[in-house]
């Protein structure tokens, strides 16, 4: 396997947060603004569904044998009130390794998020301020109002739904759909395609997660929900370039902050990111 690195003056503060502002409100628009109606999940509580495991086992079989995942993906959607657009190069690695680039149209990164273990590094280069050793979700929080963990995030873009999928019951429904539970509280809804059993969105603690596309044994696009929660968030992700289990390089988890880049700290990305009008 080849063994690869993701691609990779002070300013005043106005200029920073018009810097990020300006990816959030429309840099490198990969999908329409309209809002998609949200999947009407089965209501009804269903039969026993006896096949539920191995159903799971298959349609998990991708995102479960992931160890590494990189892609490209293009956002559109809504957070706290603000719209939220851009693209993203991403790459994680089990445990809880994750690296995140805002992409711009042209030039460097607009951001660059690095995270092994439990802390993260922020830069924003072309502002040369960084954030250092907060928690992965709280940065993620603040940029796009999705607080997920590194482990949570390569779950749900690999249609895995949770870090460690392990079915514990299943029913039938209605209509062609059944569900499975997963261990943890998640649930996954599928519905039959040409024969097989085909996922189609996830509940999970405080999130609703649709599938409306695939490529192979991995989600083509991602539509993620807040369900019950305090700050509305809804975002889509068109998901190109996924390779799976690709040797990643040590380097790619950490970020080469300049010597004079500037402090950040969580409340200023917080102020300037889609969630300021909370």
């Amino acid at each position: 396997m080849v063994n690869r690195q993701l691609p990779a003056s002070n300013l005043r503060r106005w200029r920073w947060r018009l810097g990020i502002g300006t990816w959030i409100l429309g840099v490198g628009i990969v999908l329409p603004a309209c809002a998609a109606r949200r999947v009407a999940l089965p209501t009804d509580p269903g039969m026993p569904f006896p096949d539920f495991a191995l159903v799971h086992a298959q349609v998990a079989a991708g995102c479960a044998g992931a160890r590494t995942l990189t892609a490209e993906l293009g956002l559109s959607g809504r957070a706290g009130g603000q719209r939220v657009r851009g693209r993203v190069i991403a790459g994680f690695e089990r445990p809880a390794s994750m690296r995140l680039e805002g992409v711009a149209p042209f030039g460097g990164p607009v951001f660059i998020l690095a995270a092994r273990g439990e802390l993260a590094t922020l830069l924003l280069p072309r502002d040369n301020r960084v954030l250092r050793d907060a928690r992965a979700e709280e940065i993620l929080g603040a940029l796009t109002g999705v607080a997920l963990a590194p482990a949570d995030l390569q779950a749900i873009l690999s249609g895995c739904v949770t870090s460690a999928p392990r079915a514990t019951g299943g029913r039938l429904h209605r209509n062609g759909w059944a569900s499975i539970d997963l261990e943890g509280g998640a649930t996954l809804f599928l519905r039959r395609e040409g024969g097989a059993w085909q996922p189609v969105a996830a509940r999970r603690a405080g999130w609703q997660i649709e599938y409306p596309a695939w490529q192979g044994s991995f989600p083509g696009a991602v539509r993620l929900r807040s369900d019950g929660q305090r700050i509305e968030v809804d975002l889509a992700a068109d998901v190109s370039q996924l390779e799976a289990n690709v040797d990643l390089a040590a380097a790619a988890f950490t970020v080469d902050v300049p010597a004079d880049a500037l402090p950040l700290t969580l409340d200023e990305l917080r102020r300037a990111g889609p969630l300021r009008a909370q």
